[in-house]
């Protein structure tokens, strides 16, 4: 029998203050925000919300003003007031924070615990080992900085924005607090969510005994797909580390052979992969498109292709796809490596491969059979592991984790 004041019990009506700072274009890490945000609610949890937007660093114009801003990214002095205040007022048990950067900053880490509070802190992209946040440089993985102090290359490269000064400043914030151990004293918990990415990090010097993984959600889940479309699907932003061009490729090799190829999405390289699908008649341009589109688009597509460079954090569409009942073609590396089993609920082709995605697409489309037979394994994919109570349960788990190591060390570490 469980003690009124164990662990779980705590977690399980713990109030939480959920920290956020918008990007400037909206994102993914948007959208988990707001998912989480529901989930708990649902279950009856008070939560309270911080949020800022990088629309304000608008106003950081001249030297002065990214300066400042510069100064900010390191140790935010309104970040930390801002999060004293609402603790002291909301008395929150835990405080989980989605995005620190760059208005917020690690310096409210101190905050929460200094006011009582557990930390929680979701990786949501590759920042803490990476100036910019994606493990990718030049069209290519790139893994120089993730065990340095102070990520020179980074700087070197302009890796942030394309800006050796901005790129200094992130770094000059990941050398302060791993410097000062914030990222050891300050948080109870991370959240990653792969076991691919928990590894990467722990290579980068965050506390493996405090790295749990926790995978994003969808819900409500949608339909049941049967693929009667007969197209393959990319969905998603059309930009370099995408493997939108690489795709493409591998569309002009299989020539006659090729299954029609819808592309959901807008971004950057647009123009180019308009001028290029002029010269492929089974591939189909549809733009930015809405949500329950993009739902009916999945549901009747054979399966997804995902030719991503970069290694992801964790590409939500391919649980909506596994949520549709549609199998996945991905490049086998990152976070797909820990969500597509090969020959199960798709198939994994080695990464910044034109040739052999082509060789995948060719084996797959020879037997409709074959992608139709992962079609319910892709659906039981999902619901083994990416359903919100699952969801929930993890996060619970984590929750009592983080209240343990509070409890344990204390509100200052």
């Amino acid at each position: 029998m469980k003690t009124p004041s164990s662990g779980r019990d705590r977690a399980e009506s713990c109030k939480v203050l959920l920290v956020h700072n918008y990007y400037q274009q909206a994102g993914g890490e948007d959208q988990v925000y707001a998912d989480e945000r529901e989930l708990l609610k649902s279950h009856g949890h008070q939560v309270s919300e911080l949020t800022v937007d990088n629309a304000e660093i608008a106003a950081a114009t001249g030297p002065l003003g990214k300066l400042k801003l510069a100064g900010s990214t390191i140790w935010s002095a309104s970040g930390y007031r801002q999060v004293a205040e609402r603790v002291a007022r909301d008395r929150p048990d835990i405080v989980h924070f989605h995005n620190t950067f760059p208005l917020i900053s690690p310096a409210a880490y101190y905050a929460a615990r200094r006011g009582g509070a557990a930390v929680v802190q979701t990786l949501h992209n590759f920042r803490f080992i990476c100036p910019g946040a994606l493990l990718f440089r030049e069209g290519k993985v790139c893994e120089l900085c993730i065990s340095r102090l102070l990520p020179l290359p980074a700087v070197k490269h302009g890796c942030y924005r394309a800006s050796r000064s901005a790129t200094g400043a992130v770094a000059a914030m990941l050398a302060t607090h791993r410097l000062s151990r914030t990222y050891r004293r300050a948080v109870d918990a991370y959240i990653a969510l792969t076991e691919f990415a928990r590894g990467k990090f722990i290579q980068g010097g965050l506390p493996a005994d405090r790295l749990l993984v926790k995978p994003n959600f969808v819900s409500p889940a949608p339909k049941v797909g049967a693929g009667e479309g007969g197209y393959a699907l990319f969905c998603g932003r059309l930009s370099p580390e995408k493997g939108v061009l690489l795709m493409l490729s591998a569309w002009e090799q299989l020539g006659a052979a090729a299954p029609p190829l819808m592309i959901a999405g807008d971004g950057p390289l647009r123009e180019e992969i308009s001028r290029r699908a002029e010269t492929l008649p089974m591939v189909r341009l549809l733009g930015r498109v809405d949500g329950p589109t993009v739902t009916q688009l999945m549901g009747a597509a054979s399966f997804l292709v995902f030719p991503s460079l970069w290694y992801e954090g964790l590409p939500k569409v391919i649980i909506e796809a596994f949520a549709g009942a549609t199998p996945v073609v991905a490049a086998g590396h990152g976070a797909m490596t820990s969500l597509v089993e090969h020959g199960h609920n798709g198939l994994l082709y080695p990464p910044d491969n034109a040739k052999a995605l082509s060789e995948h697409i060719r084996w797959l489309v020879a037997d409709p059979q074959r992608a139709a037979a992962m079609r319910p394994l892709a659906r039981q994919t999902f619901e083994q592991r990416f359903t919100a109570a699952a969801n929930y349960t993890q996060l619970l788990s984590i929750y009592e984790a983080a209240l343990n190591q509070r409890h344990r060390f204390g509100r200052l570490l």
